[in-house]
């Protein structure tokens, strides 16, 4: 069989069919395997960053990863003190740390609605991310997913509003912009329906199983990938761009780890004008604008608590949030945006030369946007780091177009393999009984197209493998 496209999807098919003992070949565009888990020297000599994504909630509780012995191909983790960090302009920051209750503290009078809202999901979590990371169908435990999905399908605004601010003004919005603050990885207005999804998975996914990073970079959750592919007989090629199936070496089974519009592109000689049609009218959601920075010491936060932090998300009130969050859909960007910041070389030494640290900051913008955000980030940062500026030695910069040169299947600067709108959540590329299988026997998709969607967590490929093991 071949797989097309290696990032973590097209790696987690291509590893799921080997353990099945079929004969795998993956065939990678890009010199390195990866897609958007690679690490590169982008702005100096000696400073590593990740080129994409960095921070893996959804990596370590995956139950794909956790079914692998990446550990003995190269793959540690590491857990920052403290998961996520949300500063505001004139209190203390909200501090999301592994235990609820510390969390709670740092929270005022929000502090026990949030552990009230969070501690089910928490205490109910892998039972909860087995049933959220399979396809549409019967859970494994339907008491746990009716509960989480009376919750899941609201408005993250709705939710941030009515049960954690409760009435308690400032106090409450602690808790509701740190929430808001995590929903905002969906890149979607949070009045959509669905939009508390994001929240109170990637929330208690920090309590449950931390937002860890990889030690020397996300590329060595690549390497470990290959390496155990390897080991089951399977064989990686890169620099190898596939441009139509015509192209492939004969094959029984076909894994594309690609999206929708890359699929229509490459198989639509193939499939029928009614699925290719539906393949054509996949939505796009917003993209992303990235900043990477090389710096001459840490980032000097005003509050030193964020220093413990791996993860922060700079901006301030839970209006702030919403605002920043509304516009990209519509076309507009903010002079204020949400910023989603990580910092790595505080926790990982590998990442810098002595004494220098790497960071990383993206924020959302309209798909395809060509409005440079290099200032109004770096803006947000000096907010709450003041002096971070002055440490800056050099950075590196990528626009949605950009994201997208790196790796095309980040389709107009869109991280998530494409909208995560409601339909789209459970129904993605296309509404079909197995979102996996196309109408061409033998022929499967394994990207984030595919539920259950956007991360580095190799469930859309493993559910895929699972059904070509069948087939």
């Amino acid at each position: 069989m071949i797989v097309v496209g290696s990032g973590p999807n097209g790696l987690a098919a291509a590893i799921r069919m080997a353990q099945a003992g079929r004969s795998v070949l993956v065939l990678e565009a890009n010199d390195t395997p990866g897609g958007a888990c690679r690490s590169e020297e982008l702005t100096l000599p000696g400073f590593l960053h990740d080129s994409c994504s960095g921070v893996y909630p959804l990596g370590i509780g995956s139950p794909f990863f956790r079914s692998l012995p990446l550990g003995r191909h190269g793959l540690e983790w590491i857990h920052p003190p403290v998961p996520l960090a949300h500063p505001f302009d004139d209190a203390p920051p909200a501090l999301l740390d592994r235990d609820i209750a510390r969390t709670a503290a740092t929270l005022g009078r929000g502090g026990e609605r949030y552990a009230k809202l969070l501690r089910p999901l928490v205490t109910n979590w892998d039972a909860l991310l087995g049933d959220i990371m399979r396809p549409l169908g019967f859970p494994s435990h339907p008491l746990t997913m009716a509960s989480f999905g009376l919750k899941a399908l609201q408005s993250a605004e709705g939710m941030a509003r009515r049960t954690l601010t409760g009435g308690d003004g400032a106090e409450g919005e602690r808790a509701a912009a740190l929430f808001a603050g995590a929903a905002a990885h969906s890149a979607l207005p949070l009045d959509m329906w669905a939009t508390a999804a994001f929240g109170l998975v990637l929330a208690a996914s920090g309590h449950a199983v931390g937002w860890p990073i990889a030690r020397g970079g996300s590329r060595n959750i690549t390497t470990a990938l290959v390496s155990y592919l390897r080991s089951l007989g399977g064989e990686v090629r890169t620099g190898v761009r596939v441009s139509s199936l015509a192209e492939l070496p004969r094959a029984r089974t076909i894994f594309l780890d690609l999206t929708a519009r890359q699929v229509a592109e490459v198989a639509g000689d193939r499939l029928p004008t009614s699925y290719l049609k539906r393949l054509r009218r996949f939505q796009y959601g917003p993209a992303a604008f990235k900043v990477d920075w090389a710096l001459a010491g840490p980032i000097p936060w005003r509050s030193p608590e964020c220093a413990r932090a791996g993860t922060l998300h700079l901006a301030g009130s839970l209006t702030e949030v919403l605002e920043s969050e509304r516009l990209p859909l519509r076309g507009a960007v903010s002079e204020r945006p949400v910023v989603l910041l990580s910092q790595p070389s505080l926790f990982d030494p590998s990442r810098a030369p002595a004494g220098m640290h790497t960071a990383w900051g993206y924020c959302h913008v309209p798909n395809g946007s060509t409005v440079d955000m290099t200032d109004r980030i770096e803006a947000q940062v000096e907010r709450f780091a003041p002096g971070f500026r002055d440490l800056i030695l050099a950075r590196h910069v990528r626009s949605p177009a950009e994201l997208e040169r790196h790796n095309a299947n980040l389709v107009g600067g869109d991280l998530n393999g494409g909208a995560a709108t409601l339909g789209q959540l459970f129904f993605r590329p296309v509404a079909r009984r197995n979102p996996y299988s196309t109408p061409v026997e033998g022929l499967y998709i394994c990207s984030s197209s595919t539920p259950p969607g956007g991360g580095v967590h190799g469930m859309c490929g493993f559910n895929a493998g699972e059904l070509g093991c069948r087939g």
